[in-house]
């Protein structure tokens, strides 16, 4: 019998993630002997699955070890619970650590592209398992994957802007190719987030499912409308936010249901059992040539985007991410109009500018 190399570059126990591999189900159902899925879970769902920096080190290398597994036919990428998929990087440590660090940040964002580049990389199928939100630094994770299957009460969009950051960690280099460049831009600048049958329908995902349950019956979500209608201004409009009494409809509807991701896992291992039943060598290059099109962007913009990003957290960042994680809760975001108004005026990017334009000053002064 042939002694197989290990290809890994160390051995690591896991921590700040889950990595664990799973039996593949085939068409029936049934595991396939000797044939796995690696599922590659991330497991802070008290901040919504956001990445530590530990985190980020032990996906890249969990991307790693499962593609040079002979035994994986697939990666699972996706979080525990059903709030969240990931929100991205850590706000609270951005906010305490790298916020007016730029040398800091550098390095952990050379360490972040490191994790998307694995994704990219990784010579298995990777499906996103979005069991919640999908913003921000987890939408550019996520957009890394080659499939995406959803709960149907998920969302997809991103926060830079309004937090302090621009979308540069894969989304502006990705989104477009998915939904087009107007799309595109309104969602990178005016980071309000589509709903997961907006995001299905506009090209976004592969597949979405039902999760709510009431007695024994899936129903789709309540909260948005299902059928093609014009809204005000004559846009046809699919997959939106209800409003109004049909909103508070959907929530009471909402209240007497349970969240149940049996659906989503069984559109996951059935989307898992068709990749079995391919050449794997063919299909690997398959991916490898569509992911050409995501490298075309990303290998040519991640090293500036990174030193920008870097010596924005002297200023934009340093603001947002702070206001973000030591604001009152029903007010996180910096006085926007405030701050072009003093920049028109030539104000200097100081502790007096912070102190004006950011939330937690004012509580205090109250």
């Amino acid at each position: 019998m042939t002694i197989l190399k290990d290809h890994n570059l160390t051995e690591h126990a896991y921590t700040d993630i889950i990595f664990d591999k799973r039996p593949c189900l085939d068409h029936d159902g049934m595991p396939v002997a000797g044939l796995y899925n690696a599922w590659i879970v991330l497991n802070n769902a008290q901040q919504f699955n956001s990445y530590t920096t530990r985190a980020v080190k032990e996906i890249i290398l969990a991307f790693g070890e499962a593609s040079n597994d002979r035994s994986v036919v697939a990666v699972i990428f996706t979080a525990v619970g059903d709030k969240a998929f990931c929100t991205g990087g850590n706000t609270k440590e951005y906010a305490e650590y790298y916020a007016g660090n730029p040398q800091e940040y550098s390095q952990y964002m050379r360490l972040f592209n490191d994790m998307v580049s694995a994704i990219l990389k990784c010579e298995k199928p990777v499906v996103c398992r979005v069991n919640g939100m999908r913003i921000g630094g987890g939408q550019e994770i996520g957009m890394a994957a080659d499939f995406t299957i959803a709960s149907d009460l998920a969302r997809f969009g991103q926060a830079g802007p309004k937090h302090g950051s621009a979308a540069i960690g894969g989304a502006t280099d990705f989104l477009h190719l998915f939904v087009g460049i107007e799309r595109a831009m309104a969602s990178l600048t005016l980071c309000e987030p589509w709903t997961a049958h907006q995001a299905c329908h506009l090209g976004l995902i592969t597949d979405i499912a039902p999760v709510l349950k009431i007695e024994d019956r899936f129903i789709p979500n309540p909260l948005v409308v299902l059928d093609r209608f014009a809204d005000e201004y004559g846009r046809v409009v699919f997959g939106a936010m209800k409003n109004g009494e049909e909103l508070q409809k959907g929530k009471e509807l909402m209240a007497k249901a349970t969240i149940d991701l049996t659906m989503l896992d069984e559109a996951v291992n059935k989307l898992v059992a068709k990749l079995i039943h391919t050449f794997p060598n063919c299909t690997a290059k398959t991916l490898s040539e569509m992911r050409k099109k995501k490298l075309e962007h990303w290998d040519k913009n991640k090293e500036s985007s990174r030193e920008w990003l870097a010596l924005n957290m002297m200023t934009e960042a340093k603001a947002g991410f702070k206001a973000f994680n030591e604001g009152p809760k029903n007010n996180r975001e910096i006085d926007f109009v405030k701050l072009r108004q003093m920049l028109a005026e030539g104000a200097e990017w100081n502790e007096e500018l912070l102190r004006t334009i950011s939330p937690q000053y004012k509580t205090e002064t109250v």
